[in-house]
């Protein structure tokens, strides 16, 4: 019986860290601050942008939020996928298991917009029955509500649908949803303190296991 996997998108498909880098150092520039080292960026990704914007500036406190979430936005969406890169194996991964009659779908806290256009750049939006950003409904993973739009949308229970990302969120939202969690050990994040149903070190071993366990 084939599955619906459900993908997070930064962290799990694309490695994007030195674009939201930029984009946030431009931001900073804006306010004369100087530039954060991507490591320290990296932190920050995973709750959406305001939360990245508000993070990145802990030493200008005052700031307009509103303001610097717009000016982020813009410089981010500039430079989206100048060095942002698809992470080994995905490509060929998404499409054996489209190929191979799974469902996939994806919840990103990224704007939905620049979801749209890093799934068109990268070529992969056809294998894509759902795409939800974090501006498609009210609350950001960890909260379910993604994921549960996206099983009442595509008709799947809970039970058939695997959530997979490289945060504690995404297991979080799997979990509240009443669906399984898989941590991808390559990305962004940290499952902690969740824990996962299974964890793939590359995105290869991950397609192989959907691909052979068609139960």
């Amino acid at each position: 019986m084939n599955k619906l996997l459900v993908f997070d998108l930064d962290g799990t498909l694309i490695d994007s860290r030195r674009d939201l880098c930029t984009g946030i150092n431009l931001m900073r520039r804006h306010y004369g601050l100087p530039p954060l080292p991507v490591a320290t960026v990296s932190k920050f990704v995973g709750d959406g942008i305001r939360k990245l914007v508000s993070r990145s500036l802990r030493d200008a406190p005052g700031t307009d939020l509103d303001e610097a979430v717009a000016i982020n936005a813009a410089a981010y969406r500039a430079h989206l996928h100048d060095e942002t890169a698809l992470y080994p194996g995905v490509a060929e991964g998404l499409a054996r298991l489209a190929d191979a009659g799974h469902v996939l779908a994806l919840i990103s806290n990224k704007p939905r917009n620049s979801c749209a256009d890093l799934l068109r750049f990268f070529a992969l939006e056809k294998f894509f029955a759902a795409v939800m950003g974090g501006d498609s409904v009210a609350n950001l993973k960890p909260h379910p509500e993604a994921l549960l739009r996206t099983l009442q949308e595509l008709r799947f229970t809970p039970e058939r649908a695997w959530m997979i990302g490289d945060s504690a969120n995404d297991l979080a939202c799997a979990r509240q949803a009443g669906a399984h969690g898989v941590f991808v050990a390559y990305g962004i994040g940290r499952a902690a303190p969740e824990i996962p149903e299974l964890t793939f070190d590359n995105f290869t071993a991950l397609a192989g296991h959907f691909l052979a366990r068609p139960d």
